[in-house]
């Protein structure tokens, strides 16, 4: 991914960095998150206008439907900026403290810190947990404030993290490893992405973020449904057998259309925004 690489950044840097892209990449896409969730946990046959706004929305005007699409904004907002705050200043950190242990590959080395970092990502696994009920039953957290909800319920928001790491680590090893190997491919240095241009930053994001999401995909609709619900304790195994007995091996990639037609500009968005702000940083270290 390149972050690891500049050495002249220091830590608190590529932080702010990873918390402002999280921030811009926010306002911009929730949106699309939030169709992408509700098509992973429709079980209907439904069109996607009335998945994405609900039946009760299907005449009402742009602007009413547009803003239905920021449901839970405060869950989303916690989650996405410390996700990204994490993900972005952590993963260089492992990626350095590897490097100097493993014998390996740069690009092997990048993917190996993505999936540690990944699997760290279940901390974080109750923010998410709100984030996609607020996204798909909004009547679950309707009337309750989020430390409210974080009192209450503690330890049954992190249902599914079994799942959620299942989901994690491959997804962070093929995004953090095919971003570098889409790199190496084009001749750079996959560590050193200070050298790239954007568009070639672009190439290797596009390419690193659909591997993760199309190997995270059957995992990632196990995840969601089980946190969907706030009531009732769902069994993944249980799950996994009615999804296929009732709706076949393709609901595995239910929503990955717009997953992917989203996550490639989304990754761009938010990899280039953090790139630039540590290079703004670098660029005032050295002056």
């Amino acid at each position: 991914m390149g972050f690891g690489n500049k050495k002249n950044v220091p830590f608190h840097s590529k932080v702010a960095a990873g918390g402002v892209s999280g921030v811009m990449e926010l306002c911009f896409f929730h949106p699309v998150d939030t169709v992408a969730k509700r098509l992973m946990t429709n079980r209907g046959g439904a069109s996607l206008s009335t998945v994405a706004f609900g039946a009760g929305l299907a005449d009402a005007p742009v602007v009413t439907k547009w803003m239905s699409l920021y449901p839970g904004f405060q869950f989303a907002t916690a989650y996405k900026i410390m996700q990204r705050t994490y993900k972005f200043g952590m993963q260089p950190v492992m990626f350095e403290f590897l490097q100097k242990r493993l014998d390996q590959s740069k690009v092997l080395t990048q993917a190996l810190a993505g999936a540690c970092v990944g699997a760290g990502e279940v901390v974080l696994l109750p923010f998410d947990v709100l984030k996609i009920r607020s996204q798909t039953n909004p009547e679950s957290v309707k009337g309750r404030g989020m430390l409210q909800i974080l009192l209450n319920e503690n330890l049954t928001l992190y249902r599914g993290w079994n799942w959620t790491i299942a989901r994690n680590v491959p997804g962070s090893f093929a995004l953090f490893g095919g971003n570098s190997l889409a790199k190496a491919m084009l001749g750079l240095d996959p560590s050193m992405s200070g050298q790239a241009t954007v568009a070639q930053n672009a190439f290797a994001s596009i390419a690193g973020a659909t591997c993760s999401i199309a190997i995270a995909a059957p995992m990632d609709v196990i995840k969601t449904r089980i946190q969907q619900n706030s009531m009732k304790e769902i069994s993944g195994v249980k799950l996994v057998s009615d999804l296929v007995r009732e709706e076949g091996f393709s609901a595995f990639f239910k929503g990955l259309g717009p997953k992917i037609l989203v996550v490639g500009p989304k990754l761009v968005f938010s990899m280039t925004i953090a790139q630039s702000v540590l290079s703004w940083f670098a660029r005032r270290q050295k002056a």
